[in-house]
């Protein structure tokens, strides 16, 4: 009788803790962030075939997860020039055309509030290829720069509409272009209209411990909105905790893709671990798969989706930011 017992207590708590933990695997994270770290994606630099094809593949992973185009678009590709022919950056065709940039952006329509906009973000574009290294290694391979924070996106996009619950719509973003100055989002942030935008959640380098260790993440700009203490209220029950970012000096929060947003008054934030002065893989070909912590970036993954909860549903609204 006392096993029974025990037995059945076990298996309410696994319950409770299937509704509130997003089920969102440690091998799933490890299988996208394999493929889109891999050395045959070649560093996902703009205007190469390894870019291409992890636009390809995040455009299989968006389809799969159900997403649907915006509003007046085709497909889930935000395809643009980049601003300003007196750019630098701006490469021309020996035919005297632009080359074009493209975001990724699929979408789960709100149930209640259509016209209100929870944003998940992250940059899926990286460095390239350099001269090799004393190994021969000449791909800088971007696993936790940003493929980390494009896993999360892929599984949090996958999680949300499988439960189906959000009132508010929800707006996944692969963006382009981050490592050069952050043109996919500013090109994206000029085509929402950001009084309707009510959060964006950008994730950037996910997949190592951050100073507090695991079970933590922090947020760049916490005290400009109270974003981070609606999600620390929805985490009150779990181990996870979110911090104010400990970098200040880094100016991080304008330096990621939510800087466009919150420049219109969005609360838009970047949650990271990346402990930016020790990092050391950062911009290195050392950045593979094999340096991250995928379980500890697992339960980052299912933190953010347990989190978020109350700001989808229409329950919490963070309030304007006013730089």
């Amino acid at each position: 009788m006392r096993f029974s017992l025990l037995s059945g207590l076990l298996f309410v708590a696994s319950c409770v803790r299937a509704q509130t933990t997003p089920p969102i695997s440690e091998s799933d994270v490890f299988r996208i962030e394999k493929i889109l770290s891999s050395d045959d994606m070649k560093g996902r630099q703009i205007f190469t075939t390894g870019i291409e094809k992890a636009a390809d593949f995040i455009t299989k992973e968006f389809r799969e997860a159900g997403l649907k185009p915006l509003p007046g678009q085709k497909d889930y590709r935000q395809t643009f020039e980049m601003a300003g022919t007196e750019s630098p950056d701006v490469v021309i065709t020996p035919d005297g055309k632009t080359k074009m940039l493209t975001n990724l952006v699929g979408m789960i329509p709100g149930i209640s509030k259509p016209d209100e906009y929870v944003i998940f973000s992250a940059h899926y574009d990286h460095l390239g290829t350099g001269k090799p290294d004393a190994k021969g290694d000449s791909i800088f391979n971007g696993a936790n720069d940003d493929a980390s924070g494009i896993t999360a996106v892929i599984l949090l996009a996958k999680y949300f509409n499988q439960i189906h619950n959000n009132q508010r719509t929800l707006i996944f973003v692969a963006f382009t272009a981050e490592e050069i100055g952050d043109f996919g989002s500013a090109y994206f942030s000029k085509k929402l209209d950001p009084e309707k935008v009510v959060a964006m959640l950008n994730i950037e380098m996910i997949g190592t411990k951050s100073k507090w260790g695991e079970n933590s993440a922090y947020i760049t700009g916490y005290e400009k909105t109270d974003l981070g203490s609606i999600l620390e209220k929805n985490l009150k029950k779990t181990q996870f905790r979110f911090y104010p970012d400990p970098y200040p000096e880094e100016q991080l929060f304008l330096r990621s893709d939510n800087a466009s947003l919150a420049e219109m008054g969005v609360p838009a934030h970047t949650i990271s671990t990346s402990k930016m002065d020790s990092e050391k893989y950062y911009h290195t070909r050392g950045d593979t798969i094999e340096t991250l912590d995928l379980e500890n970036m697992t339960e980052i993954i299912r933190a953010i989706g347990l989190s978020a909860g109350s700001i989808i549903a229409g329950t919490d609204t963070p309030r304007r930011l006013g730089l």
